[in-house]
């Protein structure tokens, strides 16, 4: 191909790229579609990110997708009253293209294979959500609830609680949701209204509440009602912390974002969400850890079957731990965080049978903090009860991370190049190194990436639509 062929096909896929945007934008906003290709979100993504997931496509089914092959699946899309609902327009367009049949074109295709969704009853009205604190986790989720935004919008960020107040303060929390040091400035704007004690972002007015307390805060005189309040603060983790949210006016369910103690249910979204009943007032959405590895854990127990295994857990260093040597209560975390690795204890091995109830006492587990800022690794060491190889287990988990029920869950790398940063801002709760699998007989050693911060928060999210009982279907359901 000459030079000049070189640039007009880029020229062309550029534009096409561009002209999908404000379809795909409308979408969401107005009708609660939110458009995918292969698992890759399209939402908000730039002209050049949506070229690249293009791209990846041929990673997944050995060759290409063009954008002016996908791009009617986006026209015809935006012409059909389909609501609330996931679509991989990438899986569309491969099966249309591939079975090469459809007499009747794209529209009645997409009409038939979108069915399910066309004139869905969208009597679910919209719920308000309050975010308890707001450090890593809660800005993050604020982050996800905000470029949500539209009148179809199920998820409504009415509030955020903060101890303090001090002067000066309310600027200084929306200068943290504008940068991040970790994932970048906030697309978008942020101003601040200081009379009202309140953020707005993109639109979204979010009134500011300074607590010391949760039950001494009156949510309905913010005209907030029938609430859900999400707990990132870490402060409570039992029933009798986590009810003082339920003791406020406005409130009538809790969600944690962190493993909980006691009866309260343990919640890996993708594996056991179905658990939570309408009765449910405070629920836990696990660790970062316990989401990350679940997933996988279930689809490796559902074929092969796990005898017993351990899980190492190299983890970024937290908010916990020291900037520099300074007294911790913990072992070991009081040595600075950027400069040692340190070897410290998890849970998240022992909760996954929260979640998955069949590997009770099969695992053990242990963490290695490291001086990196965020995205971490589980190394899961498996017997199994089935004999497998590398190819084998590779080619099952690949599958699971396209076509299955857990393909929200588990993402699947096939690079020689990746490293912890290129996961950055990564929504699967985990991806799978298969170029690191081993395994032979019945032993098998995978490694699970995961952004502990973001990809994390995507689940507390789903979690958050269970808890309120707004179910979204992700289609084709082949």
């Amino acid at each position: 191909m000459s030079a000049d062929k070189h640039l007009q096909s880029w020229q062309e896929r550029f534009e096409m790229a561009e002209a999908m945007q404000p379809l795909l934008g409308k979408l969401y906003r107005n009708q609660g579609v939110e458009v995918v290709l292969y698992g890759k979100p399209l939402l908000n993504a730039s002209t050049i990110e949506i070229i690249k997931s293009h791209r990846l496509v041929r990673k997944h089914i050995g060759y290409k997708l063009r954008l002016r092959e996908s791009f009617p699946f986006v026209e015809a899309l935006s012409k059909l009253a389909v609501k609330q609902c996931k679509v991989d327009i990438g899986k569309l367009a491969i099966n249309y293209w591939r079975e090469n049949d459809n007499a009747d074109g794209i529209e009645a295709y997409m009409s038939q294979e979108l069915a399910a969704a066309i004139d869905h009853d969208d009597h679910e009205k919209p719920r308000d959500v309050v975010l308890y604190g707001f450090g890593r986790i809660g800005r993050l989720l604020a982050r996800l609830l905000i470029e949500r935004t539209g009148v179809s919008n199920k998820l409504r960020l009415r509030a955020i609680v903060l101890r303090g107040g001090r002067k000066g303060d309310l600027e200084k929390r929306a200068s943290l949701l504008r940068r991040d040091s970790v994932h970048g400035p906030f697309n978008g704007s942020v101003e601040v209204d200081e009379e009202n004690n309140a953020i707005i972002a993109n639109g979204t007015y979010i009134q500011v509440i300074y607590a010391n307390s949760p039950d001494e805060i009156d949510y309905t005189s913010y005209d907030i009602s029938d609430a859900l309040v999400v707990d990132n603060t870490g402060i409570w983790s039992d029933e009798e912390g986590l009810g003082q949210h339920l003791k406020s006016k406005g409130v009538t369910k809790v969600l944690l974002t962190a493993p909980a103690k006691g009866s309260i249910k343990n919640i890996v979204y993708g594996v056991n969400e179905s658990d939570i009943l309408e009765s449910d007032t405070i629920i836990s959405a696990a660790s970062c850890t316990t989401n990350a590895i679940t997933p996988v854990l279930k689809a490796i127990n559902d074929k092969y079957g796990i005898e017993n295994g351990h899980v190492e857990t190299i983890h970024s260093y937290t908010n916990d731990q020291n900037l520099i040597d300074n007294y911790h209560k913990a072992d070991r975390r009081g040595r600075s965080a950027p400069l040692n690795m340190v070897i410290t204890e998890t849970g998240a091995a022992r909760a996954v049978a929260k979640a998955l109830p069949v590997l009770e006492g099969k695992l053990t587990g242990n963490a290695i903090r490291v001086p990196t800022p965020n995205v971490s690794m589980a190394i899961i060491n498996l017997n199994l009860n089935a004999e497998t190889n590398k190819e084998d287990i590779n080619d099952y988990l690949r599958n699971m991370a396209l076509n299955s029920d857990l393909r929200n869950q588990i993402d699947f790398t096939e690079s020689t190049e990746i490293v912890s940063s290129d996961l950055v801002g990564s929504r699967h709760a985990g991806v799978v190194d298969s170029q690191a699998t081993i395994a032979e007989g019945k032993r098998a050693i995978l490694y699970v990436w995961y952004d502990n911060e973001f990809g994390y928060s995507c689940q507390v999210v789903g979690v958050m639509q269970k808890m309120l009982g707004l179910n979204y279907q992700s289609l084709p359901l082949g």
